[in-house]
This record gives C-alpha cells, structure tokens and sequence, in this order.
C-alpha cells in the first residue's frame, strides 16, 4: 500500500513560517506519510497530493503574498482534496495561550477552498531577522521564539489522523 502524499507548503519572508512547516512535516513522516515541505511560491501543481497544508506568515493583519498567490493560482485542485491552513505571527504568548481566529482574508481563503481547519501559531523575532524593525524590537526586549513545537507536531498529528480516516 502506498502511503499517502501531503505537501506542506509556506510563505514566510524571514523563516519562522519555514520552522513551522519543517515541525509539520517532520510529524506527518513520522505518522507514514510521504511529505514534500516547499515553499508556496515554488508550488505550481497539487494534483499529486492527497492533501494539503498551507501557511503564512502574519505581517500587519495580512497573510503573506506568497501564500496567498499559492491558494490563487492552485484553487480548483484544492477545492478537490483536504486542506488546512495555518498562521504564524503573534510575537507573544496569544497563540498558546487560546485558539486565534483567522484574519479576515485568510478566513475568506478558508470558506473559497473548503479548508478543515486553521490554527495560528507564535512567530518569531530574534537577532538573526532580517528586517530591520525586527531587529529593533529585539534590541528593545520584545523579541523571541514564541513557536511551539509540541503544539504544531499535535496539530500535525490530528492531520494525519483526520487524513487515515478519509480512507
């Protein structure tokens, strides 16, 4: 029996979003699943997955382009097989401390494409961000690592359990 294909698919400009879609995968492999982790701008075709998770990083209440561009342009395959959508951004404790609606145009997203679920996780900011601002809020003891690990291979999990169940 052949396992089953997921692609787990991220826009992120400074690589928060990237961790979280490594956590994703390196779960979803764990469970016997056959897992590509891409970014979203290298995704042209989803036709070959039996399901799909795609994320964005958060930046001023707006989902990454990438992202964005990635449920656009793979629209009508993806209204044909399950997907779930997540976020990451909150450079807080918010996200694990209760469950973040999406923001609007990711919920917009949601409804278009039939998606099962989102979750927002924590982002980050650290000394190696990029953008400047990043790194000024950092000087200014506002940054940090607000991913959670056990809480994306959990959410991961329930994936792959929801993914066994469609058989």
């Amino acid at each position: 029996m052949t396992p089953k294909r997921v692609l787990v698919a991220y826009g992120s400009k400074h690589g928060a979003t990237a961790g979280i879609a490594d956590e994703i995968g390196r779960a979803l492999r764990d469970d016997g699943f056959d897992t590509d982790v891409r970014p979203a701008g290298t995704v042209t075709d989803v036709g070959g997955y039996d399901g799909v998770v795609l994320g964005g990083a958060l930046y001023a209440g707006r989902w990454n382009g990438e992202a964005r561009r990635c449920a656009r342009r793979n629209a009508e395959q993806l209204r044909h097989r399950p997907v779930w959508l997540f976020s990451s951004g909150p450079v807080d404790r918010s996200a694990e401390q209760r469950d973040i609606p999406p923001v609007r145009g990711v919920a917009r997203r949601m409804k278009r494409l039939g998606a099962r679920e989102h979750v927002t996780f924590g982002g980050a900011l650290t000394a190696d961000s990029p953008d400047l601002v990043a790194r000024a809020l950092v000087r200014h003891g506002k940054g940090g690592d607000f991913r959670d690990p056990a809480r994306v291979r959990a959410w991961a999990h329930r994936i792959g359990a929801a993914l066994e169940e469609a058989d």
